[in-house]
């Protein structure tokens, strides 16, 4: 069994290259003892396991695939029911394993922010797109243990609604254990936090991801950086010893917590001020993308890395967020049919083809600029196998050379999308 609190520590103090360190966020669910009364399953989103003295209480259940194996894995250490599950949130990765959890143990509480029963009623509204959206970010990372919705609905329907909510904080006590729920808006609006005074332990959900921040998602609801940065600083100010996120390894030791979320919170701060001062000067959202930077030192930082969610990503929900979803181009505000707008661009360049094999022309210098000229040319003759051909080359080719999982997949399923068109 790997020491996570080792590997944790020779990681962010420099004694462990990541390249040696093997992934930090694993999915073998595999359970892991913290202390006597404190156990972690490494899985999708962990669950992070409390024993008190009336049953134990259980931080996510990870998702519909892994919520029996993480079941079992708490039955190899302990025999007790569940009395209680925190949803530290309501992504599908988090709640979609409950219905192990209360098949196990049928008296179990759930509890949640008061936003997770409306995100759930949004999930059902929007179950077809949920569908599409996870299969074009996850799909082609399925090997990797990235499966998270394999059934025709996207909430599963074992996954029980909350039985208790609440909106600023909640205190609870469960067999003498106090843990003190905190909602911040961050990655969702039904976000929680739970400061476990005990253990001096933070419960952190997704606020840490051993990653950039998870605050731009591009096919997601809206998210909230400067109110994530806040909750970073707040969590800072508990002192804690332990910090237990849901996904990634867990981190011990007061100064190492504050500085890991310190820099999590200022890069978050940095990107709100910066587009915020671009908005304020009335720049267009393109320029904004084009201006806005994190220094390379932060990204550099090993759970900082641009491997999920990127910065520019970050701005354009800084902008949607303070801006709505006007750009600033005109041209824009009543947009032409994207289908005829490219058939004259074609016209004027000589052809649907001619107009792809100048995009090739700039794939080793602009590779952006390429994307938009073999997507206009596909638009423009969309039956054309020679066009899809070089569509898909170039995409694949801009995949490769992207680093979040969210743009690879996004690049690499408009790569498959035409090649499906040749055969």
């Amino acid at each position: 069994m790997t020491d996570l609190l080792t590997l944790s520590a020779d990681v962010i103090d420099g004694r462990l290259e990541l390249d040696r360190a093997g992934p930090l966020n694993r999915i073998n669910h595999e359970l892991s003892e913290i202390n006597d009364s404190l156990a972690v399953v490494e899985a999708f989103s962990h669950c992070i396991v409390f024993k008190t003295d009336d049953g134990l209480v259980a931080f996510d259940t990870s998702n519909e695939h892994g919520g029996q194996r993480c079941v079992d894995a708490v039955r190899g250490w302990s025999n007790s029911q569940f009395n209680s599950l925190v949803f530290t949130h309501g992504h599908i990765d988090h709640v979609g394993g409950a219905g192990a959890f209360v098949a196990d143990s049928e008296s179990a509480k759930v509890v949640a922010h008061e936003n997770v029963a409306r995100r759930f009623e949004r999930y059902r509204l929007t179950n077809g797109y949920n569908h599409v959206i996870n299969e074009r970010q996850f799909g082609q990372f399925k090997r990797r243990g990235y499966d998270l919705a394999g059934t025709r609905q996207f909430l599963p329907t074992a996954t029980p609604e909350p039985h208790q909510t609440y909106q600023s904080t909640l205190d609870l006590d469960v067999g003498g254990t106090a843990f003190q729920l905190r909602h911040a808006r961050g990655e969702t609006d039904d976000h929680t936090w739970t400061w476990v005074p005990s253990q001096r332990a933070i419960c952190a959900g997704d606020f840490f991801i051993w990653a950039f921040p998870n605050a731009g998602n591009p096919q997601k609801a809206q998210r909230y950086p400067r109110e994530w940065a806040q909750a970073l600083r707040d969590m800072v100010t508990m002192e804690p010893e332990l910090f237990l996120p849901a996904h990634g390894l867990p981190i011990a030791g007061e100064k190492r917590i504050r500085h890991v979320l310190t820099s999590v919170a200022e890069a978050l701060e940095s990107l709100v001020q910066q587009t915020l001062d671009l908005m304020n000067e009335g720049a267009r959202l393109n320029d904004v993308i084009h201006s806005v930077k994190i220094p390379r030192a932060s990204l550099d930082l090993p759970w900082m890395a641009p491997v999920y969610d990127e910065p520019e990503f970050v701005v354009q929900n800084i902008w949607r967020l303070y801006g709505g979803w006007y750009d600033g181009n005109p041209a824009h505000l009543k947009p032409a049919q994207e289908a005829r707008l490219a058939a004259e661009v074609a016209s004027l360049a000589g052809g649907a083809l001619t107009l792809a094999q100048r995009a090739l022309d700039h794939v080793e210098t602009d590779i952006r600029l390429a994307c938009h000229l073999v997507e206009m040319a596909a638009l423009a003759e969309s039956d054309n196998t020679a066009v899809h051909a070089i569509r898909a080359e170039i995409y694949q080719k801009r995949r490769e050379g992207e680093t979040s999982l969210m743009a690879k997949g996004i690049f690499g399923s408009a790569a498959n999308e035409s090649k499906a068109n040749l055969s």
